[in-house]
C-alpha cells in the first residue's frame, strides 16, 4: 500500500517506538498527527516531520475523534498506529495476608483502559473514517497497526495487568483483521521484546543495567533499538499481504518468570 499523500495517526506517538514510527511514516510520505499527552516533545516532533500534533489521552473518546478529524484535514486516512500504552508491576498477594495488601485494582482497571480499551476505541473509530476512503488500486482502503509486547506470551511475575492488556491486544488481531477485511483494511499487531526507549533512563547506571538485560536476548546480545521496531511497523502497513498477524520483534527472547 502506498502512503505517499495520505495520513496517519500515531498514538503515543511523542517518544521511544512511537515517535520511531511517526518519523519513517513521514519519510514514506504521510503526513503524521502525532497524538500524545506530551505537547512539549509532540509539537516538536510534528513540526520536524511537517505532521500536526493533536492532544490525546485514548482513555477519552472525544479527543480520539480530535486527531482523526485533524488527520482527514490533512489527506485521506489510511494508517493507524497505535503505540500508547503504560507499564505497571505488582505482585497478585501481598506478604501480610491482609486484603488491601492483595494488587491494586484501580491500577489494573486503568492499565487495561489504555492498553486495550483505548486501543480498540481509536481502532473503531480511526477505521470508521478509513472506510470512507475510496480504495487504491488493490482495494485497500487502510492498516492499522497495533502495539503489543511479549509479556503477552511470556508475561512475568507481577505483569498480570500489562500481560492482560497486551494479551487482549493480541486476542482481538485476527477477529478485527477478519471483520474489516469487507472494508478493506488490514490489521496487523507487533510485539516487541526489550527496546532501549527513554523508559531506562540516561546515564552510566543506566547503559550497565541496559547491557545486563542484554544478556538475555537471543541474538543479538542487546537491546532492541526503536527504529527496527517501526521498521516492523512500516512493513506491516505497506506490505498489502501482511494481515490478521502477530509479529515478534524480540531477537529471539523468550522471558524468564522473573
Amino acid at each position: 500500500m502506498d502512503i505517499t499523500g495520505t495520513s496517519a495517526i500515531v498514538t503515543g506517538g511523542a517518544s521511544g517506538i512511537g515517535a520511531a514510527v511517526v518519523r519513517q511514516l513521514a519519510t514514506r510520505g504521510a503526513k503524521v498527527v502525532v497524538a500524545d499527552l506530551n505537547a512539549e516533545k509532540g509539537e516538536a516532533l510534528a513540526t520536524e516531520v511537517g505532521g500536526a500534533f493533536v492532544g490525546v489521552d485514548v482513555t477519552d473518546t472525544e479527543q480520539i475523534k480530535n486527531a482523526i478529524t485533524k488527520a482527514v484535514e490533512l489527506g485521506p486516512l489510511r494508517v493507524l498506529v497505535n503505540s500508547a500504552g503504560i507499564g505497571w508491576a505488582q505482585r497478585t498477594i501481598g506478604r501480610d495476608g491482609e486484603f488491601e495488601s492483595a494488587h491494586d485494582l484501580g491500577a489494573f482497571s486503568k492499565v487495561i483502559a489504555i492498553n486495550l480499551i483505548g486501543t480498540f476505541d481509536t481502532l473503531r473509530l480511526a477505521a470508521t473514517a478509513m472506510s470512507q476512503n475510496e480504495p487504491d488500486e488493490t482495494g485497500e482502503r487502510g492498516a492499522v497497526v497495533n502495539m503489543a509486547s511479549v509479556a503477552a506470551f511470556d508475561g512475568q511475575i507481577g505483569q498480570a495487568s500489562y500481560s492482560a492488556s497486551k494479551g487482549g491486544v493480541v486476542g482481538m488481531t485476527l477477529p478485527i483483521a477478519r471483520d474489516l477485511s469487507s472494508a478493506g483494511i488490514r490489521v496487523n499487531t507487533v510485539a516487541p521484546g526489550l527496546i532501549d526507549t527513554p523508559i531506562y533512563g540516561e546515564g552510566p547506571e543506566s547503559e550497565a543495567f541496559k547491557a545486563k538485560l542484554g544478556e538475555s536476548v537471543l541474538f543479538p546480545k542487546r537491546l532492541g533499538v526503536p527504529d527496527e521496531l517501526a521498521s516492523m511497523v512500516i512493513e506491516c502497513v505497506t506490505n498489502s499481504y501482511m494481515n490478521g498477524e502477530v509479529v515478534r520483534v524480540d531477537g529471539g527472547i523468550r522471558m524468564p518468570p522473573k
